[in-house]
């Protein structure tokens, strides 16, 4: 499987690449970090972000797309851009029909390191090893990126195995239902 985890923000929108799956070796395939000018106009620099996301989509097309969740922080502003930079790049993934998983920066940490509440310089330690990398992923974004594309591959495939079962029961009783109806409406009594 291969993921792409995005660390949103509007200066610094980190993008990492990883393929492997549950219990196998994990391979980098990209990282980067698609930048903004702080001066810029505030929809341009959405613009700007949606623009980097799609090249990258386009030219390592993932099977999945790993955004953190934004939780509220103490700096509105800030947690206002975050949520915009998370929103495009949930648009990129559902244009093209990627499902799109949201996971909080613990549930990320706690994947890579098995601490919830590891600082950054863990989680950086922890990619790099996880990936066999010669040299730390710079700047934190792109780090953060990675590990939340490693957590979906680790985690995300349990997550969607579940869902895809509880929408088959879903849509059985939704067939059955029509069924029931359908014969209900010519005549019979299938109650």
């Amino acid at each position: 499987m291969r993921v792409m985890g995005v660390d949103p923000g509007l200066t610094r929108c980190g993008v990492g690449v990883v393929e492997g799956a549950p219990g196998k070796r994990l391979h980098l395939v990209h990282v980067s970090v698609v930048r903004t000018d702080a001066d810029e106009d505030h929809a341009l620099r959405l613009v700007g972000v949606e623009a980097g996301i799609e090249a990258l989509v386009e030219e390592f097309r993932p099977d999945a797309v790993a955004v953190e969740r934004v939780f509220s922080q103490h700096n509105v502003r800030t947690v206002m851009g975050t949520a915009q930079a998370a929103g495009i790049a949930m648009l990129v993934a559902a244009r093209r029909g990627l499902p799109v998983a949201l996971h909080t920066p613990s549930e990320a940490k706690a994947a890579v390191t098995g601490n919830g509440r590891a600082d950054k310089a863990q989680v950086t330690r922890m990619v790099t090893r996880l990936l066999s990398l010669e040299t730390a992923p710079r700047p934190a974004d792109a780090a953060d990126a990675l590990a939340l594309a490693i957590c979906h591959v680790w985690r995300g495939g349990a997550q969607q195995r579940l869902a895809h079962a509880r929408r088959s029961r879903i849509e059985d009783a939704a067939r059955a239902e029509r069924a029931r109806l359908a014969a209900r409406s010519r005549g019979g009594s299938a109650q």
